[in-house]
Formats: structure tokens, C-alpha cells, sequence
């Protein structure tokens, strides 16, 4: 007969172990042992779990314990790559851009060397930049900067020239370059079409990309993220290589700092079977048991930003805004036949898949490819962002058992544009977690960092608030019936994520799950949620991985 090992450590105080389906779950203590909860109630019921030599550890009366977080969706990578490129975030002119190109550029005097970059905003500058404003940043240099959100890349001339885009370069499939009025390229280029250039950059070395990962990772335990999911990379991905070998190269060493569930694209579903690999299996030698490969990501449309995220009704088009692609009904990255055929490919190699879904029409197509494929692998079939969703599909996430994927942090960058862009279907269609969540569908939330910061609890007080402190005074929420309760949001930052993932022994404080803990100052979880408040500035004083501290 196998018995419950004795409480090693145990802590005590105010513990949120959100136990059950709803609210915070309060217990007075758990206890821990081999990495795991054994015991979790009274003092008393889990002192009667402690052995001989057991650890205490009392939280502060302004100290409360929840569990750890997990970022459901993070491109890990590309996140700890952008460190060392150039930030054009919150840049809010053209000559600011130029400045911060021009900067870079002296940092990187080999004339031959790419200048890369992300962040920069069209609707910042009031007019899309172009390869003329790079010339003036960094002359006859080799210069690729996407936009904020990563749908669109800057390109210099000497980028375009060196990969043949010219004035008679066709658009391809799924991307559209932009052009003047002349028919020239402008530098833009949108979705499928940054691949043009995208694909001639050097990737990194492996040594480069896990020396980066180990500093950001270490970031985002101290932020109480203890798991991730990366969706990938942005680039056209060759084999398993790169930074699926920089994951494994981390994990055979014990040197990977949380959990994380990467994930392929398309073009690697071959090499993906030619390993047999599957969905929440081990990818590889891994003694600390955290990594697993997680869903095939392909993409349906473009974003919000970039105006190519597919729609049934086209965008509004403001007063001179240039027209959008596809009169403002969005781009297909990849047709629906063609997704259906990635999914039921997938499913049938033991791959669950995932899809990029902005757009309304691009989310009633990625519900209908999914549907066939739930229950054929371990992980829970996702939509990705789901950013603006019809009526008519909101029952449709519970009822096909299908995840949708939200980064509530997007309310505070894109309230502007989705208002402006969208009309009247942002209120009720835009980010749409409550009303999701109401028909008892998962909703794993993240950041999409690099698109986003890194820090996780203003996307957790975001989806309570449905406001920023960044917006004018007196700018109403967006869409308040969408917003969550505290608890729900925080549910949704663990126990969904763990879900999707087929994990049922995270995201809890309860006997049987994994002892990840985070220790809040109580502020952040008893004062009213507010934009910018407590919740929105929390910091943990203390994080456990496993049972073991690895922050504070």
C-alpha cells in the first residue's frame, strides 16, 4: 500500500489554493513534500502531515500564497532575443524611430551586419514608415524591424534588393508588400510576405539562444510565472532545430528554469514525425521532468494592427486611412481547406493544434477546422488571441470542447484601435473572456511577450478592469460585461493553462499537484482590482518551483 510522504515543508497563512471550480479556495496551511502538496486545510490537519525535521515557513499578515502562473502563450525565444536588438516601442514619431535605428546601428559598425528590431506602431506616427526613413537612420545597411504587434516588417532597400523584391515582385500567398502609389515597395511587408526577407536573416546559435533564454527566464519566475507556452518564432523554422535545440540543450541539463510546452509549426510537422514526437510528451533527456512539446501553431489571419485580421464585415475605414488589404476584410495566412488539412494531419501524428484567430471570421473557421480534432490527442484544441469573436460562436468553445486563448493585456494596447477599426462589435465581440467563460469554456490567458511585456499581473487585473491607467481620462472600459471576477482571472493564469495542456496536477494548491507557489503582498489580492492598482503593480516576494525557492 503506498502512503502520502510526510509534509518536508509547510506553509502557513493566508493560501488561495483555488480549490474546486470557482473562488479563492482558502486554506490556513499546505504542506509539502518531494515537490508536491500532501496536505492543504487547517494548521492543525496539516501539521498532523509534518514528519520529523519539517521546514516552516509563517507568511507576513500582509503576505497571501496563490499559485504559480503560467504564460499560455510567450514566445520565449523571440522574447529573450529582443533584449539585444533595438526597441522601438512606444516610439511616437518617425524621427524617433530614426533616432533609435540610427543607435543601433553605431552599436553594430560591421557594415554587413542585420539590424533587428520590434515595436514600432503605424498608428503612433499617423502614417506607415518606410525604407526611405531607414536610409536616413543607418545608409546601405541590412535593416529588419517588425511592428509592434509582429505581423508587418520594416525592411531596408538593401534588405529588399538583396532578396529581389522589387516594383514586379507578386504578392505571395497569405502576404501583401506595400507599396506607394507608383507601385514601388515601400519597406513594408505584411504577414507571408516578411518571410521574403525574414528568411535571409542568420538565426542565432544555439549557445547565443540559451544564453538568453536562462536571463529571461529567470525574469519571469521572479514575476511568478513558473510555466510557459511558446507558440514559436516568427521566422520560417528549419526542422527541429534552433530553438527546439536550445530548449532540450537547457532541459538535459537541468538547467531549464520552469515548465514550458513549445511548439511546431507546419513546416516541421515532418520532422516532428520523422522523431515521433507527440503532444505533451517529453522532447527529450530532461532529469527536473518540464519540457513538453506542445500543439502545432499555424495561423488563420493577420492582426488588428496591421488591418489583415479576417473579418465578416470589413473594418472602418477612417477619413484618408489608406485602403486596407482586401477592402478591410483581412488577410487568410493560411486558406481553411488547407488549415483543415495541418489539424487533421496533426491530430493523426498525435499533434493537437492551435490557431491563430483574430478576426471574427478567422475564429468561426478555426472553430470549425478544430471541432473534428478534440479528444484525438491529450491537449485541449486552442484558438489563439481570439480577439473579436461573433455572438453566434461564443457557445461554440464549450460546446466543441475548445480552449480560447486570450491575452487580456491586448485591452490596454488596442482599446483605441479596436474601437475606431471595429465600430460597435468591439463592446460586445472584442476580447470576449466573460462571455466565453460564462458557457464553461477555458480560456488560458498570456502576454504574447515581445509583443507585450513580460509582467503578467497587469493582464491579470486587465481582464477584471477592462481599463489601463495609460488611456485618456475618462475613457470608458471596453466591453465591462466581458470582464472577469479576481478569482476567475486568476484561475484563468493557471488552472486553464495547466488544462489546455492536459496537465491535471498544476495550477492548484492541493494535495496531488505540484508545489508551485507565489507569495503576494496581500494588497494585491484585498484591495478593489483598479487599473494600475495593487494588483496591476504586484510584485511576489517569494516563488516556489517544485517545493523549492527560486526567487525572493
Amino acid at each position: 500500500m503506498s502512503m502520502t510522504p510526510r509534509a518536508t515543508l509547510v506553509i502557513r497563512g493566508r493560501i488561495a489554493s483555488l480549490a474546486g471550480d470557482d473562488g479563492p479556495g482558502w486554506v490556513d496551511a499546505i504542506g509539502i513534500a518531494d515537490g508536491r502538496v500532501v496536505a492543504a486545510g487547517s494548521r492543525d490537519a496539516v501539521a498532523a502531515a509534518a514528519g520529523p525535521g519539517t521546514r516552516t515557513l509563517d507568511l507576513g499578515p500582509d503576505e497571501v500564497a496563490v499559485p504559480g502562473l503560467t504564460d499560455s502563450h510567450l514566445h520565449l525565444v523571440e522574447a529573450a532575443l529582443s533584449r539585444s536588438r533595438v526597441g522601438l516601442e512606444h516610439a511616437a514619431a518617425i524621427e524617433e524611430l530614426v533616432g533609435r535605428v540610427r543607435a543601433g546601428a553605431d552599436r553594430v559598425p560591421d557594415g554587413d551586419a542585420w539590424i533587428e528590431g520590434a515595436g514600432w506602431d503605424p498608428d503612433a506616427f499617423g502614417r506607415w514608415p518606410t525604407a526611405d526613413d531607414l536610409e536616413r537612420a543607418a545608409p546601405g545597411r541590412r535593416v529588419a524591424l517588425w511592428a509592434h504587434d509582429h505581423h508587418a516588417l520594416l525592411v531596408s532597400d538593401r534588405a529588399l534588393a538583396e532578396a529581389g523584391v522589387g516594383e514586379r515582385t507578386p504578392d505571395p500567398d497569405g502576404g501583401v508588400i506595400r507599396r506607394h502609389g507608383d507601385g514601388r515597395e515601400t519597406g513594408v511587408l505584411h504577414e507571408a510576405a516578411a518571410r521574403l526577407v525574414a528568411g535571409r536573416i542568420p538565426p542565432p546559435s544555439v549557445d547565443a539562444l540559451t544564453a538568453a533564454m536562462r536571463s529571461l527566464i529567470g525574469e519571469l519566475v521572479a514575476l511568478g510565472v513558473v510555466a510557459v507556452h511558446d507558440p514559436g518564432g516568427l521566422s520560417q523554422q528549419d526542422g527541429l532545430r534552433g530553438p527546439i535545440q536550445a530548449y532540450r540543450a537547457l532541459a538535459a541539463a537541468g538547467e531549464l528554469g520552469l515548465r514550458a510546452h513549445p511548439c511546431v509549426r507546419p513546416e516541421q510537422l515532418d520532422a516532428a514525425e520523422a522523431e515521433g514526437i507527440r503532444s505533451g510528451q517529453p522532447l527529450g533527456p530532461d532529469p527536473r521532468d518540464r519540457l513538453r512539446l506542445g500543439w502545432l501553431k499555424t495561423f488563420a489571419d493577420g492582426s488588428l494592427g496591421s488591418r489583415t485580421a479576417a473579418l465578416l464585415e470589413p473594418l472602418v475605414r477612417g477619413p484618408g486611412e489608406p485602403e486596407p488589404p482586401n477592402g478591410g476584410h483581412g488577410v487568410w495566412l493560411t486558406p481553411p481547406e488547407q488549415l483543415r488539412a495541418q489539424a487533421t494531419r496533426a491530430a493523426s501524428l498525435g499533434i493537437t493544434t492551435q490557431i491563430h484567430g483574430i478576426g471574427d471570421a478567422a475564429v468561426r473557421v478555426a472553430l470549425d477546422v478544430l471541432g473534428p480534432t478534440v479528444g484525438a490527442t491529450p491537449l485541449v484544441p486552442r484558438v489563439e488571441h481570439t480577439q473579436l469573436v461573433h455572438p453566434d460562436d461564443v457557445p461554440r468553445f464549450a460546446a466543441l470542447g475548445i480552449a480560447a486563448s486570450f491575452q487580456p493585456v491586448h485591452v490596454r494596447s488596442d482599446e483605441e484601435k479596436a474601437r475606431r477599426l471595429w465600430g460597435e462589435r468591439a463592446e460586445l465581440g472584442a476580447y470576449a473572456l466573460g462571455a466565453i467563460a460564462r458557457t464553461g469554456a477555458l480560456i488560458p490567458t498570456g502576454t504574447d511577450a515581445p509583443v507585450e511585456p513580460i509582467d503578467p499581473w497587469p493582464g491579470v487585473a486587465c481582464a477584471v478592469t477592462r481599463s489601463a491607467p495609460s488611456w485618456p481620462a475618462g475613457t470608458p472600459p471596453l466591453g465591462p460585461s466581458n470582464a472577469l471576477s479576481l478569482w476567475r482571472s486568476l484561475r484563468a493564469a493557471g488552472v486553464d493553462p495547466a488544462r489546455s495542456a492536459g496537465e491535471r496536477d498544476r495550477g492548484r494548491l492541493v494535495p496531488g499537484h505540484r508545489a508551485d507557489v507565489v507569495v503576494l503582498p496581500a494588497a494585491a489580492l484585498d484591495e478593489p482590482v483598479e487599473a494600475g492598482g495593487a494588483l496591476w503593480h504586484a510584485r511576489p516576494r517569494l516563488v516556489l518551483l517544485d517545493g523549492e525557492i527560486v526567487a525572493g
